[in-house]
């Protein structure tokens, strides 16, 4: 039985892509003279992992629950927590009160957090260039479309069939 297929589904293509994606983005951070020394260092020394860029990719600018965020990042309400405490060890985030809800505490970005975010916004334009000058720009394109239709396929509900 040919068992290589183990070895080259879209799935698992997928999943090293973004391992390879998400480690050159802490890489170029790593680096960044704009990010501050502290989180450089723990950039550099593989503390900060992809676990951690969920807070950077999903934590709205105007601060988000805790539920909110575990939710959009598609994890637990405890596993984001812990992610939020270390982050907010670091400086990057803080807890504040909820205008809207006294009970309740908003995740919000520090200067420090806005600087890394910056810092990751400008790693992944970098890590997105050297992707479109590996792989070319005509199947970059086409990479881009393809995962942009497939990541969003599972979001909308099918359009109503029309009684007849």
């Amino acid at each position: 039985m040919d068992d290589g297929w183990r070895l080259t589904h879209l799935g698992r293509l997928l999943g090293h892509a973004m391992r390879r994606f998400d480690e050159r983005v802490l890489q170029l951070m790593a680096h960044n003279v704009e990010v501050p020394l502290a989180l450089s260092n723990l950039a550099a020394r593989s503390q900060v992992s992809a676990a951690h860029i969920h807070i950077t990719r999903h934590l709205a600018l105007e601060g988000s629950r805790l539920t909110e965020l575990a939710r959009s990042a598609g994890m637990s309400k405890q596993a984001m927590g812990d992610l939020v405490d270390q982050c907010e060890a670091w400086g990057l985030v803080a807890r504040e009160p909820d205008q809207r809800d006294a009970r309740s505490r908003l995740v919000r970005f520090t200067p420090t957090g806005l600087a890394w975010l910056q810092a990751f916004r400008d790693a992944v334009a970098q890590a997105e260039a050297e992707f479109r000058t590996e792989v070319g720009q005509d199947v970059a394109t086409v990479v881009t479309i393809g995962l942009e239709a497939y990541a969003s396929g599972g979001l909308e509900p099918p359009p109503r069939q029309a009684r007849t």
